[in-house]
């Protein structure tokens, strides 16, 4: 008999940014949709901003932990107040998300110690008492899954599962009409049809030159006479306003001007997103908006899942390679030959032939 079934107050808990939160929600809507459950999401700051658009998730608890690379910083006390209000909460269960070189261990202790009585993780080592429903780790020496699969294959192991494995989002009709609007404000036609060009990245590793992104964005203006929207946050508003000064008529820069919402709002409204590896290939795979990636040899668990697309990989320099030993272990084994960055030529080719107008 599986115990899980009764299980009606479900703690995930995915920790890390933006994009692996919206990795791991095909596994929620499967704990959802299989134990008729409430979720609540423990992620980080920057995860937090998903909750809103994932449908599944009934309540959030936002924390930056100090197992986990972000920007922010965490604290002690913190970490002891969420230890209180999980065991206030009274969870049934806790399934602990994490990249095959992560450790469910930091996770598992705090569960352990809220007293959430069922545990399900992988994890490399034998967790004993803190993970009892242990799924042992396989990657990456066996088998390399890409995320969606590897966390829907882990809540199957307690009977959970979904019909529809595709990453799925919901916006606002609102939404719509406050992009429509801003970018009206730019001073953009919204009756033509526009590509966004996402330059920014989290990690200085998985850039792609900005010497580069101005020459492809000349080189599409130059076959297609069709309005660029460069888009980013707050902080890589400097990039996206030298871009579009670069490159002048029909360029826009909106850089920190839509939520997150929207910018989903804005992907769904383009007909092409050409991108660096990051948050918004997810999103623009939960939109089903064709697109191509500018993909930094990082992991290969992180491809945009159920989507149209062309991948386009280069190796990433030797001296910002993780010290993790795990990742380098991928890096040597399927990493091994170095790609140069795409030829600005190619990319363009590679994203024509994925521009339809219906």
């Amino acid at each position: 008999m599986n115990t899980w079934q009764g299980c009606k107050n479900i703690l995930v808990v995915r920790a890390d940014n933006l994009g692996d939160v919206l990795m791991s929600s095909p596994a929620f809507r499967a704990l959802k949709e299989s134990f008729g459950c409430r979720i609540t999401l423990l992620t980080s700051s920057e995860g937090s901003k998903a909750a809103s658009l994932l449908p599944m998730v009934d309540e959030m608890i936002a924390i930056d932990l100090p197992w986990v690379g972000l920007k922010q910083s965490s604290n002690i006390e913190g970490v002891n107040g969420l230890v209180s209000r999980l065991r206030l909460a009274s969870f049934d269960a806790c399934v602990i998300f994490t990249v095959y070189s992560q450790s469910a261990l930091p996770a598992a202790i705090i569960a352990w110690m809220a007293g959430i009585p069922r545990r399900l993780a992988y994890c490399r080592e034998n967790p004993y008492e803190l993970i009892n429903y242990w799924v042992p780790e396989k990657e990456p020496y066996e088998v390399i899954k890409h995320q969606v699969e590897r966390d829907l294959d882990l809540v199957e192991r307690v009977g959970a599962v979904t019909v529809n494995r595709k990453i799925a989002i919901a916006i606002e009709k609102e939404a719509f009409s406050r992009v429509k609007s801003k970018l009206h404000q730019l001073g953009m036609d919204g009756t033509r049809p526009f590509a966004v060009f996402h330059p920014g990245v989290s990690e200085e590793k998985r850039k792609f030159p900005e010497e580069l992104w101005i020459q492809l964005a000349a080189e599409w203006r130059a076959v297609l006479d069709a309005p660029i929207v460069f888009t980013g946050s707050e902080g890589e508003r400097p990039l996206t306003e030298r871009l579009s000064r670069q490159l002048g008529r029909d360029a826009y820069s909106t850089g920190g001007l839509f939520s997150l919402e929207e910018f989903a709002a804005l992907l769904k409204m383009s007909k092409l997103v050409i991108s660096v590896n990051t948050a918004t290939i997810h999103l623009a795979a939960a939109v089903d908006t064709p697109q191509v990636v500018l993909y930094a040899q990082t992991n290969p668990q992180h491809h945009p899942w159920m989507a149209t697309a062309h991948i386009m990989e280069y190796s990433i320099d030797e001296r910002v390679k993780s010290k993790n030993e795990i990742i380098r272990y991928v890096d040597r084994k399927y990493y091994a030959d170095y790609l140069p960055l795409p030829a600005v030529s190619d990319i363009v080719k590679r994203a024509l032939s994925l521009w339809r107008i219906d």
